[in-house]
């Protein structure tokens, strides 16, 4: 009897979810918890762990396809129970060679999850040039850790290569990025035609299934939400001149770097509490004011969007918002988001001042009514008492469901935030 593997639940909101790679094969052995396949939903990117130790005996759903939630996806014969065969048992050293062919295959077309390609891109390894711990010599993203570590060799085996270069054969100087894997030589007249600029082609960048889902979402919020959208401006300059002063001795002795987007987020919660209708969701018949207050905050990477939550915000310090923010941030470049990182959000705090940004209308994240960014920090002349002096001026950019809210009330937000955003001085406590 095969025990079935279904398409899991990754979110409180989430009815379907895409296989985005299989991790592995039919007639692989698992164990209880190993990842057998990568899945994108519309809140987060995961593995699904086999619930149960046996035998791959069927993959039903493949690779690019979207199914809903419950819906099987493959099965696994447990151990101890045989794999029914379709033909007659092959003999022992058919299954030897079958189990060569398998491994050969893996050693030629190696998978690697999105967090294994992240970690080694960051840190320029080569995976070509590792062994890995997992299923048919999988690289895990503990490989990767294990090798930053230090408890492990970055570089193991080389594997066999023949013209038209002898880099296996030589000493490693710099560990290169997978994408860096010398290509097959190419005569120099036609990498001339190629790289020619009247032979030039345009390039087809396929959508993946993560740009996919984060596609189908905005839209899908642009089409059922009625944006509307308010801007204020802040003077900030005393807020930079205490962060200023003080970023050196918190980095020393909290070990993590104070940015200014836990003030703001801090004031955010704050005004939240004033005017909780912000603080709510569109129910159709009804609208939900939560009681809590836990901040999304978008994280991006190079090939993604991630919107972990900062859970209970309005019961935390700056020091306290500071280390969820380090947190979490560190938790999505690395992949290791969980589901309780990503789920329960209710208002979005985004910081697109970290690009240089200025004024912006962002879209809003569902179930949430309100999504609210933080520009950067510019210095402008302004008229103070007549006269013109130099300040650290930002926008703060409201973006609003008119279901829900209309401009007074978020008028009267935004000038909340305002308020407390210019009060920080060097009175501040950050604990």
């Amino acid at each position: 009897m095969a025990e079935n593997i279904v398409m899991p639940q990754l979110g409180e909101s989430v009815t379907e979810g895409t296989i985005f790679k299989w991790l592995v094969n039919i007639g692989d052995q698992v164990k209880k918890y190993d990842p057998v396949c990568e899945v994108i939903t519309d809140k987060v990117n995961a593995e699904v762990p086999s619930t149960f130790s046996g035998t791959i005996s069927e993959i039903v759903v493949q690779e690019g396809e979207t199914v809903a939630v419950g819906t099987l996806i493959c099965r696994i014969s447990v151990d101890g129970q045989a794999i029914t065969p379709i033909e007659s048992k092959p003999s022992a050293a058919a299954q030897d060679q079958g189990a060569a062919d398998v491994t050969t295959q893996a050693a030629m077309n190696p998978r690697y999850s999105p967090a294994v390609l992240k970690l080694a891109q960051e840190n320029n390894l080569d995976l070509s040039r590792m062994e890995g711990s997992g299923a048919a010599g999988r690289i895990t993203r503990k490989d990767i850790l294990d090798i930053l570590q230090g408890k492990r060799q970055a570089v193991t085996t080389v594997p066999k290569a023949e013209s038209p270069s002898k880099i296996a054969s030589q000493p490693v100087q710099s560990v290169q990025s997978a994408r860096d894997i010398p290509k097959p030589s190419v005569p120099v007249d036609t990498l001339s035609a190629v790289h020619s600029p009247l032979n030039q082609a345009d390039e087809t960048i396929p959508v993946t299934a993560i740009r996919k889902t984060i596609a189908e979402r905005m839209v899908k919020s642009k089409q059922d939400i009625p944006h509307a959208w308010l801007t204020v401006e802040c003077d900030v300059t005393n807020l930079v001149r205490y962060r200023d002063r003080i970023k050196e001795e918190f980095k020393q002795k909290e070990g993590i770097h104070l940015t200014y987007l836990p003030f703001f987020i801090k004031s955010v919660v704050e005004a939240l509490k004033e005017f909780p209708t912000l603080n709510s969701q569109w129910a159709d018949d009804h609208i939900l004011v939560k009681k809590a207050v836990h901040i999304s905050m978008a994280v991006a990477t190079d090939h993604a969007l991630f919107v972990p939550v900062i859970k209970n915000a309005d019961q935390k310090s700056i020091f306290g918002l500071a280390k969820a923010i380090d947190e979490l941030v560190k938790k999505a470049r690395e992949g290791r988001l969980a589901l309780e990182d990503i789920t329960g959000g209710t208002f979005t705090v985004n910081n697109t001042g970290s690009f240089g940004s200025i004024l912006s209308a962002p879209i809003i994240n569902p179930p949430q009514v309100a999504i609210l960014t933080v520009e950067a920090i510019v210095k402008r002349p302004i008229v103070i008492d007549n006269m013109i002096a130099v300040r650290d001026m930002m926008n703060i950019c409201l973006s609003l469901d008119h279901r829900v809210l209309d401009g007074l009330v978020c008028g009267r937000f935004l000038k909340s935030v305002k308020q407390k955003i210019e009060g920080y001085g060097t009175d501040t406590g950050l604990y």
